[in-house]
């Protein structure tokens, strides 16, 4: 197999490997993240991956558009890094992530970052595969987050998370809420199943779409593309069914 690039010339076309099946649902959760890509692609959004039929993909941008609470200069931001299944254990990892380095290199950026957690998450790329390849953690943030970096130049100044990330906080005092972004086509639909469980359990909530990167900087958690707040407080990253959901509830309340 090869690496190939997604982009405006053949979005239409390609699978964009979250979404891959053909029914009904998958092709709308596929055409919410297509449209998302279009408007990212003059950003400077990257998506590659390999030509075959499976989930095996790189999406990355600079660091100056990520819908990231991530403050910095000249880097790139790693969004997803995802091989699943019968695909592990073969070096597509490497192989994708070597096509971000070789873009950071010849655009002259000073380095690479990605968010991962403390322990292994849903949703997060493993620290450990981020650790093996030269990434440090150089911030953190509430409740289990880690900024990691690959430095390409040992000069200039590390990325951060904002101030509002770093606190975990939100000004928004409903028992819950949830904010999301159609960078991850299953976001539309989970944030609207888990918000009718919310109502049916008699909790407060309010659903925010983040619309621009500003909107992510400002409000998003540091993973970004999707957060859960309880009282304000930063709880999860995940999108969840709803038996996930109840059992999560239980959990914090």
């Amino acid at each position: 197999m090869k690496i190939i690039a997604i982009d405006k010339t053949n979005i239409d076309n390609e699978h964009i490997c979250c979404a891959i099946g053909n029914d009904k649902q998958n092709q709308l959760r596929a055409k919410s993240k297509k449209e998302w890509m279009k408007a990212r692609v003059d950003d400077g959004l990257v998506f590659k991956r390999f030509d075959g039929r499976g989930k095996f993909f790189i999406e990355y941008m600079p660091i100056e558009n990520v819908w990231k609470p991530i403050i910095g200069v000249n880097y790139l931001v790693i969004n997803c890094l995802w091989v699943a299944g019968r695909f592990q254990g073969h070096g597509l990892a490497s192989n994708l992530l070597d096509e971000c380095i070789k873009d950071a290199k010849e655009q002259k950026k000073d380095g690479i970052c990605v968010v991962t957690s403390k322990k292994k998450k849903g949703f997060l790329t493993d620290k450990t595969f981020f650790k093996k390849m030269g990434f440090k953690v150089y911030d953190t943030a509430p409740p289990y987050f880690e900024l990691m970096v690959f430095q390409l130049n040992q000069n200039a100044v590390f990325p951060h998370f904002t101030e509002n990330a770093r606190n975990g906080i939100i000004q928004n005092r409903k028992d819950f809420t949830i904010v999301y972004a159609n960078q991850c086509p299953f976001t539309e639909e989970y944030a609207k199943i888990m918000t009718g469980l919310l109502a049916k359990k008699g909790f407060s909530y309010e659903l925010v779409k983040l619309k621009t990167k500003d909107d992510a900087k400002n409000f998003a958690g540091p993973f970004g593309t999707f957060s859960i707040y309880y009282k304000g407080q930063m709880v999860n990253h995940e999108i969840m069914s709803e038996n996930k959901l109840l059992k999560f509830i239980s959990s914090i309340v």
